[in-house]
């Protein structure tokens, strides 16, 4: 996960599973993770310490936040969900999407889900 160049394709090809991120790199404090999402399969849910990014690389993205409309991302476009902030995602189709959390955040925050997955379990396998 060093300095080496990395192709997006090539990484995303690698997550077999809707809603289980990988994790792709890392900048200091925070990871870089891929991830595919198809369907309703996130739970409404908060992570109390830390903001989230969500940038959508293919497909749109449905970003529901509670008490507020709901914020549609297309290919280029991101989101960043701040701390305490209740939400969850999911797109019709499939979608693309690379995330930007601390390397402390839960993925699913305070809930966990049948999707949840350890940062174990995000690993890409395909990282030396």
């Amino acid at each position: 996960m060093g300095s080496e160049k990395r192709n997006l394709d090539e990484l995303f090809g690698r997550v077999t599973e809707y809603f289980s991120p990988r994790i792709v790199g890392a900048v200091d404090g925070v990871y870089i993770k891929v991830v595919k999402v198809k369907g309703q399969d996130v739970p409404w849910h908060t992570h109390d310490g830390q903001d989230e990014m969500f940038f959508v690389v293919a497909g749109a993205l449905t970003v529901e936040l509670e008490g507020r409309n709901p914020v549609v991302l297309n290919v280029g476009e991101f989101v960043i969900v701040e701390h305490g902030t209740r939400h969850r995602v999911f797109s019709e189709e499939e979608c693309r999407v690379m995330l930007i959390e601390n390397k402390d955040t839960v993925h699913t925050g305070d809930v966990l889900a049948a999707i949840t997955k350890s940062v174990a379990e995000q690993l890409d396998p395909g990282e030396p």
